[in-house]
């Protein structure tokens, strides 16, 4: 079973809110992607040497609100420090 899953099968033991699981893990998915995109991006992985002289890098991140029918979620929406990546999530 995956953590999805398994955190269903908790909710529905202890009778917690269902939506609240699947908006924690809507919210952890798109915050991974937008990581992801991020790399893919830029070319190489976080803490990789090649990025150390590329002319572009990781600078951070800014929080954004998005509201869901499970919920708003807290999205960190990476950025570099050239300010061209624009995220397609």
């Amino acid at each position: 079973m995956n953590h999805l899953t398994t955190d269903l099968i908790e909710a529905l033991a202890q009778k917690q809110d269902i939506e609240e699981v699947f908006r924690r893990h809507l919210e952890t998915a798109i915050n991974q992607l937008l990581k992801h995109e991020l790399t893919a991006f830029l070319d190489y992985e976080p803490y990789d040497r090649k990025g150390v002289h590329s002319g572009n890098s990781r600078n951070g991140f800014y929080d954004r609100s998005f509201k869901t029918e499970y919920g708003e979620l807290q999205l960190r929406i990476p950025r570099d420090r050239n300010g061209e990546f624009q995220q397609q999530t």
